[in-house]
């Protein structure tokens, strides 16, 4: 059992960015040797909690001790130097420089020589303990002198983690540190923190994916509007009540079941190849239907939704729509067609985060808005919050920029752009990543009734849950093969997973 006395103690803890509020009073307590789960819709104050612990903001109240001691960070580097470090979802490391090098660098200090500044610590010495860590991480593998842009995502992380206990951490924060990972790069994952814990570390994890928290924590603290609205051990709390204290309602369900009849077939593809992946696509694609894409992450499921929309190169294959074969594949062309691509990557690809929401949903198809060549402002407000009200977007209106929204809001913009350009056939590539658990919901309510509506859907998506809440058939892809697709309810996980690691012919 952890220890029952703080580790951590933030009490108070007040913060405002001008009129906004983003903290008002956040009460934190974190044991020894514990996993504690930090949940809460975005904005609910998570992130600025966490800056502020880590020294990279401060509070306009409250008070922190760390090990019992008043705890008042002027910046990172006292915080990493307390035994907090902080490894944030897009992980903080240099990418041009060695493995060893980004292990030393929170690890230096400077003195004066000669009139120079130079390493106290020369990084020869520290070849020792970098290897010594890595080790005990089970990455000893990792050449201490490869460049950290060679490495995967995983391995990287691992960087990331060997270099807060090379700083003697005591309380490590991790922030969906999951979201990128690979189902085999997830236990291994677990099996660290596991470690970690074990020998004295403690962790605040911070993740959306609720079965993570149920399988990982001691204890758990929800966050609603910068308050702390509940907190104690995960053997108190139900998923459900966990649910309903972050979004302040009752969600009967979390995949809300949305009644929509599948009709005849709009779009077919057949035997699809692209530069490395796909190898061989092919589905059939229902009026009404909702058809989920699994595998493993880099198995090839976003190249095709790329290939088949004409972003990357195809070598091969063939796609006809409501029965008349498709000659060029090209984003203007499929989009004239009536389909619709909704990137994996929200904020390079799928929105222009310095435009306002109206201008993100118009900019697909601005012609519906115009006459003799000029924008109609009005018509075009009025389509995007008929569209904002369909998919429920929190919004102070559609002028406000799209980069001031939520994370589960702006990816409420980038599907609206789909509608507003009346598309009929929709490839959302993991529409849900990164969002919180009621943005989810209101995503999974708005697939339905598209569905319900006569949309098709293609869903994209390595979380299996919400693949078998939503979707109506099921394909598995592996190593750039798409199986055939199978009724959800002829599936199990497992089956899919067998699929999914199995050998593509």
């Amino acid at each position: 059992m952890p220890d029952t006395q703080p580790l951590l103690s933030m009490s108070s803890i007040a913060r405002r960015f001008g009129a906004t509020v983003a903290l008002a009073g956040v009460d934190l307590e974190v044991a020894p040797a514990e996993v504690h789960a930090l949940v809460g819709e975005n904005g609910a104050g998570k992130s600025t909690l966490m800056k502020i612990l880590a020294g990279a903001e401060k509070a306009d109240a409250g008070t922190i001790t760390l090990g019992g001691k008043l705890f008042d960070p002027q910046g990172p580097r006292d915080a990493l130097a307390a035994g907090v470090a902080m490894i944030y979802q897009e992980l903080n490391l240099a990418p041009h420089l060695s493995v060893i090098a980004n292990l030393t660098l929170a690890n230096e200090h400077t003195v004066r020589g000669l009139g120079l500044l130079r390493d106290e610590i020369p990084r020869s010495s520290m070849r020792p303990k970098c290897r010594a860590v890595l080790d005990r991480l089970g990455m000893r593998h990792i050449p201490l002198d490869t460049r950290v842009s060679d490495l995967g995502v995983a391995e990287q992380q691992m960087v990331e983690i060997a270099r807060a206990l090379l700083a003697s951490a005591r309380l490590i924060v991790m922030d969906e540190p999951t979201s990128a990972l690979a189902s085999h790069e997830v236990e291994k994952l677990f099996e660290t923190i596991n470690q970690l814990r074990s020998s004295g570390v403690a962790i605040i994890y911070i993740s959306h994916f609720l079965e993570e928290v149920e399988r990982l924590a001691d204890r758990v603290t929800v966050l609603r509007d910068g308050k702390t609205v509940g907190t104690g051990a995960l053997s108190d709390w139900t998923r459900q009540k966990i649910i309903e204290a972050m979004v302040g309602r009752n969600v009967e369900e979390m995949y809300p079941q949305v009644a929509h009849t599948i009709g005849e077939p709009l779009l077919e593809v057949r035997d699809l190849r692209g530069d490395g992946a796909p190898r061989r696509a092919s589905f059939t694609l229902h009026r009404g239907e909702i058809l989920g894409i699994a595998g493993l992450v880099g198995a090839g499921r976003t190249e095709t939704l790329r290939t088949l929309f004409g972003l990357d190169p195809r070598r091969g294959g063939a796609a006809s729509i409501r029965g008349v074969t498709v000659e060029r594949f090209s984003p203007k062309d499929w989009s004239r067609r009536g389909v619709g691509l909704l990137s994996e990557d929200r904020k390079t690809e799928g929105l222009a985060q310095n435009l306002p929401c109206v201008s993100n949903v118009s900019l697909a198809a601005i012609n519906r808005a115009t006459k003799f060549g000029w924008i109609r402002g009005g018509r075009e407000r009025r389509l995007s919050r008929e569209i904002g009200g369909v998919l429920r977007i929190k919004w102070q209106s559609p002028d406000q920029k799209v980069s001031g929204l939520s994370g589960g809001n702006q990816q409420k913009v980038a599907m609206a752009r789909l509608l507003y350009s009346q598309a009929d056939v929709l490839l959302l590539d993991e529409p849900t990543r990164g969002i919180d658990v009621g943005a989810k919901v209101d995503l999974y309510r708005a697939i339905g009734e598209l569905a319900a509506r006569g949309k098709a859907v293609v869903m994209v998506s390595s979380y299996l849950p919400e693949l078998f809440g939503v979707c109506d058939r099921i394909a598995v892809m592996s190593r750039g093969v798409l199986s055939e697709a199978h009724d959800t309810a002829s599936l199990t996980p497992a089956k899919v997973m067998e699929l999914a690691v199995g050998d593509a012919a």
